[in-house]
């Protein structure tokens, strides 16, 4: 039966028995009537590059859709001719792609790719690596199949510092060529770098299978067994809390792994852990400019302000690691102890404010049992419990707790004044010369040097004979209980009275009775007792207590009509007569 039908949808008229024709061609849309094209763009690409492309492969690239693309899967118009054959339409104003892609020919993409690998290897060798990387870049993409333009691009990565890339490369370069010894050290650097030390090992361990003696395998792989070891040193020192060393350790394996984070962390911690914020605070931050979401080191910046008593700035670096990783177990502890510290703090401030120091003293109690670890602000909660103590006059408790807060925190001036100040009442001077010299040095005011110079003024009055003492009275006593005093403590002490005692015995109460009659000789006079009260030195003006005399002070006292005598009737019998 003849064929019936026509072109891109043009049906034969029925009752006409004519042979069958393809329908005349159209004109392409972008030729002229006698075929030359309109625009230059319409040249064909095969066999030239497109202009404006610096490698030869922009215009060509972008218009030559590879085989198997969306491009080629278009479905040709069909036209049925004899025989069932396919044929495509000259009225379908389609551009097909061709049927193999025009791109460059391999060899002379090839050398273009070695082209730009050694200008890459010329900046290289200038330590210029941002273009060393363009043109490693430039050299992959003409050649992406090539295992060393990867191990150069590697190289080049690992000098900007930019490991996990670095890694990504090489490894993609030992994918190409498993037997490049290079590209298997490059991997094993970027891992070691990075803190992986086994799969370090294991990029080493291949290497030295393909060159047994390589030198530089060989120190690496000692290199990340070292790494490892100082690994599980930190680990079991953090344990026992010996912070030191821990630091010790990341430090030594910091110098193989500069790009390990997690090293960095757990130094970081250990300086908070020692006091050393500022150095703690440098390495969370430095990690927090390259990775602002990195929830260890905003724990560790949390951390550092929490222990410097900067409690609430803590916390909203807890809130936002734990925002980051909500499981950070870490902070969510430091959270918790930071707000109750907090919470408990004000609430003993608020306390002693309202006069109730039984209080106070609880809440201080409680808060110091919260966190052991945060150094200052349990110095401050010493303190201030010792603020409390004095209050309620348990001067021994409120010395002890001073001394709490200065072992915490050496710089601690109030709790040195605190102190020097019970020391001050408890006649401490010695103590309370120290504490006040040493305030004084740390700030150089006015105030804290007159409280210096009176705490000297009652050391040198302490190191004196105490008269009240030797009477027995106090510094406030009156004129009749100065009398009095001195009635009942010189005869107690009358060398006649322990005549038939031993010598021993007989020389201390003679030195007892001179002195009760000095004390006495002071202290009833008001001008020798103001000079005496105000610490100055008795033996200007005359007053020397050398050539003092008991007895004529003694006889002046009791002598006298209807005075005291005191006579002996036997050895060691002794009877007062009064007049």
């Amino acid at each position: 039966m003849p064929f019936q039908g026509g072109s891109c949808g043009h049906t034969a008229k029925s009752g006409r028995n004519r042979p069958w024709a393809p329908a005349p061609a159209r004109r392409p849309p972008w030729t002229s009537r006698d075929g030359r094209p309109l625009w230059p763009q319409a040249e064909p690409l095969v066999g030239r590059r497109a202009r404006g492309s610096p490698s030869g492969r922009g215009a060509a690239e972008r218009l030559d859709a590879p085989t198997g693309s969306a491009l080629h899967r278009l479905p040709p118009t069909r036209l049925s001719g004899p025989g069932g054959k396919m044929a495509a339409t000259a009225e379908c104003d389609v551009v097909m792609a061709a049927t193999e892609p025009e791109l460059l020919e391999d060899e002379d993409a090839k050398r273009e790719a070695e082209s730009f690998k050694e200008q890459g290897n010329a900046y290289y060798a200038k330590k210029d690596y941002n273009e060393a990387y363009n043109y490693y870049t430039k050299a992959i993409d003409m050649c992406p199949n090539n295992a060393s333009y990867y191990g150069n691009r590697a190289a080049t990565l690992m000098m900007l510092g930019r490991f996990r890339e670095a890694l990504g490369d090489a490894q993609q370069s030992v994918r190409l060529d498993d037997s490049f010894v290079r590209g298997h050290l490059r991997e094993g650097k970027c891992h070691l770098s990075l803190g992986n030390a086994m799969a370090a090992c294991r990029s080493f361990q291949r290497a030295l299978e393909l060159d047994h003696k390589n030198a530089q395998a060989q120190q690496e792989f000692k290199n990340a067994n070292a790494v490892m070891e100082y690994e599980k040193i930190a680990e079991v020192d953090f344990e026992k809390r010996d912070f030191r060393k821990v630091v010790f350790c990341m430090d030594r394996a910091l110098e193989f792994a500069p790009a390990c984070h997690r090293f960095k962390i757990l130094k970081a911690e250990c300086l908070a852990m020692l006091g050393r914020y500022p150095e703690a605070q440098f390495v969370a931050s430095d990690i927090l400019r390259m990775d602002s979401t990195n929830a260890d080191a905003l724990y560790v910046r949390g951390l550092c302000l929490y222990y410097e008593d900067c409690i609430e700035k803590a916390v909203q670096f807890f809130v936002q690691a734990l925002r980051m990783a909500p499981d950070h177990e870490k902070a969510c502890v430091a959270c918790r102890n930071a707000k109750a510290l907090k919470a408990k703090k004000e609430d003993g401030n608020k306390a002693f404010k309202e006069g109730n120091y039984k209080l106070a003293y609880e809440l201080y109690t409680e808060a110091l049992g919260i966190d052991p670890n945060n150094i200052k602000t349990n110095a401050k909660l010493y303190c201030n419990r010792g603020t409390v103590n004095s209050k309620l006059r348990q001067l021994e408790d409120a010395i002890e707790d001073c001394t709490n807060a200065v072992k915490l925190d050496d710089t601690y001036i109030k709790a040195y004044l605190r102190r020097a100040q019970c020391y001050m009442d408890t006649e401490q001077f010695e103590e309370a010369v120290r504490d006040y010299e040493k305030v004084y040095q740390t700030e150089k005011t006015k105030e804290h040097k007159q409280l210096l110079k009176n705490a000297q003024l009652e050391l040198k009055k302490s190191k004196r004979k105490d008269y009240y003492k030797i009477l027995g009275v106090d510094k406030n006593a009156s004129e009749d209980e100065i009398k009095k005093a001195y009635r009942k403590r010189a005869l107690m002490h009358h060398p006649d009275r322990h005549s038939g005692a031993s010598a021993e015995v007989q020389k201390e109460e003679e030195k007892k009775f001179k002195e009760v009659g000095e004390a006495f000789t002071i202290l009833s006079d008001p001008k020798k007792k103001t000079r005496y009260d105000s610490g100055q030195d008795l033996d200007e003006e005359g007053m020397n207590m050398g050539d003092f005399d008991a007895n004529n002070i003694f006889k002046a006292f009791f002598g006298g009509p209807g005075g005291f005598s005191f006579e002996a009737s036997g050895p060691g019998n002794f009877y007062f007569q009064f007049g």
